[in-house]
């Protein structure tokens, strides 16, 4: 049986990617099969994305980087750095939402893998479609979400609001992963982690040093039922 996760962040650029990338990469150390669904991407460039964002989760797929699996994982793609509707306006064409929920319905329904990973775009607010933001294809979907919150200043308010807005909506939020920032000047991140999850309670908060081998990845695997974290 597939269990499927939606990645989603609590502001932009937080680390949904790596955080994705390491889940796929704990789960497939664990013997499971992995598929991965990114639906939609902007600020891409078709000329040289191996290091974009469904560049990586190829990478940690182990899938090579050919054009059919980029269709495959990410349909969507807009080259310039935008919210996607805005970005698909300046190439003159629409991003209606219910094109993107069925892709995802589909490649999960259809999946024989153990677990199928959905990241987002953006944070939770952010345009995602047409008249449509992030949180409409969480709810459309309706898949358990891990949150991805930041340790850069003011990371805390993003995250527990972001919080709590999914949990105003009904959305299982699994657990609550803080990526640590590369920003020198960025908050103590233990301390940023230990005040978020005081204010998290009762979701699981988990610590993502950039550094970190993954043991919080298993962690999250065995919140979703997957694998043992130890």
């Amino acid at each position: 049986m597939t269990t499927a996760v939606f990645v989603a962040g609590a502001h932009t650029d937080v680390g949904k990617t790596f955080v994705a990338c390491r889940l796929i990469t704990a789960a497939r150390t664990a013997g499971l099969a992995v598929e991965a669904l990114k639906p939609v991407a902007s600020g891409f460039d078709a000329r040289d994305w191996a290091d974009s964002d469904p560049g990586r989760l190829l990478a940690a797929l182990g899938r090579a980087p050919t054009g059919t699996e980029l269709d495959r994982i990410t349909p969507w793609r807009f080259e310039a750095p935008l919210a996607p509707p805005m970005a698909a306006a300046l190439e003159g064409r629409r991003l209606p939402l219910a094109p993107i929920v069925a892709h995802c319905a589909h490649g999960i329904a259809q999946s024989s893998a153990d677990l199928v990973v959905v990241e987002g775009v953006g944070g939770l607010m952010s345009p995602l479609a047409d008249g449509a933001t992030g949180l409409d294809l969480m709810l459309a979907l309706g898949l358990p979400v891990l949150l991805v919150g930041g340790g850069y200043l003011g990371a805390i308010s993003h995250t527990l609001t972001a919080l709590s807005v999914m949990r105003a909506h009904g959305l299982m939020v699994v657990c609550l992963v803080v990526s640590q920032d590369s920003d020198s000047e960025a908050p103590d991140f233990a301390g940023a982690v230990a005040l978020t999850a005081a204010h998290a309670a009762p979701t699981p908060v988990l610590s993502a040093p950039r550094d970190s081998a993954g043991d919080w990845a298993r962690a999250a695997l065995a919140g979703l039922g997957l694998a043992n974290p130890s």
